[in-house]
């Protein structure tokens, strides 16, 4: 995977952010979802060179970048994984820049959004509402769909002890039932042994449930905090045709909520499409950035 592209490890303030670079044109930044690393981008990024200085990075905690222990609860906000990137963007020589998140990485590009918005000129969220929406408007068919979020936000060390039984299973399940296919179906061999490298590890278990900590608790403090503030630049919401997000949530209305200025769109498959449908999502990505 990444054929062509420079592999690059940066440091940003207290942790390192691992990355790959290819291609030439306007900067965009992919960052993965839960719980992956940045190889959910590997199929997508190559169709993009011609047009883009493509970035995918690994947030903190996940993939190849650091991963700290979370002694303060806030190790892992959104705040500081958005401030990782935008250093890294900048050590890259990249001032202004799109952003596409999947997942927890499109909490992450909000957020980036949000706290430097002369840095971010377009924010694509993928398969995902606000976590403020998340949060307050739970009911029984969400709260029994999303059950992730209110277990892995557990005291430590619950989470960690019951995932790391057996992180394969654990996380393979999570691809399968999101994904709506098979692991042998939906996902490239090396990516997903890119995957299994990376969740097999105890301090990437430890970071993702800190993740999932903060989004409970500090990340809905900043949240409430910019509740009247919308994000100024073009955003594109992308989501799962065949996922359930659609059915629980209107996607394209939240996103209204929180940008100024938001069109959304329909990808084929579930939650996974960039990995199972990577043309459509370039060529998403590529219309709406040009």
């Amino acid at each position: 995977m990444f054929e062509g592209f420079s592999h690059r490890r940066i440091t940003t303030g207290e942790v390192e952010i691992n990355c790959v670079v290819g291609g030439s044109g306007p900067a965009l930044l992919l960052l993965h979802g839960y719980p992956q690393c940045l190889e959910q981008w590997a199929l997508v990024a190559e169709r993009l060179t011609d047009d883009f200085t493509v970035v995918c990075a690994d947030l903190r905690g996940y993939g190849q970048s650091s991963k700290p222990h979370d002694d303060s609860g806030e190790t892992y906000s959104f705040r500081n994984m958005a401030a990782d990137q935008l250093e890294l963007m900048t050590a890259l020589g990249f001032e202004r820049f799109a952003v596409a998140g999947h997942d927890r990485g499109g909490r992450v590009a909000h957020r980036m959004a949000l706290d430097a918005p002369d840095r971010v000129r377009a924010l694509i969220p993928c398969d995902l509402v606000p976590t403020w929406a998340m949060y307050h408007g739970v009911d029984r068919a969400r709260a029994a769909r999303y059950w992730q979020w209110y277990f892995l936000p557990l005291p430590e060390p619950f989470p960690e002890r019951m995932i790391g039984g057996d992180p394969d299973y654990y996380f393979e399940n999570c691809l399968v039932v999101n994904g709506g296919v098979s692991i042998d179906e939906g996902y490239d061999a090396e990516m997903l042994a890119a995957y299994r490298r990376a969740w097999r590890d105890p301090a990437m278990i430890h970071a993702s449930c800190s993740d999932y900590r903060a989004g409970a608790t500090v990340d809905l403090e900043h949240d409430e905090a910019d509740l009247d503030a919308k994000v100024a630049c073009p955003t594109l919401a992308i989501w799962g045709g065949d996922g359930l997000l659609k059915n629980l949530f209107d996607i394209e209305a939240e996103w209204a909520k929180r940008c100024s200025e938001v069109r959304g769109i329909a990808a084929p498959g579930g939650h996974f499409f960039p990995e199972q449908h990577p043309q459509f999502t370039a060529d998403a990505l590529r219309d709406f950035l040009t």
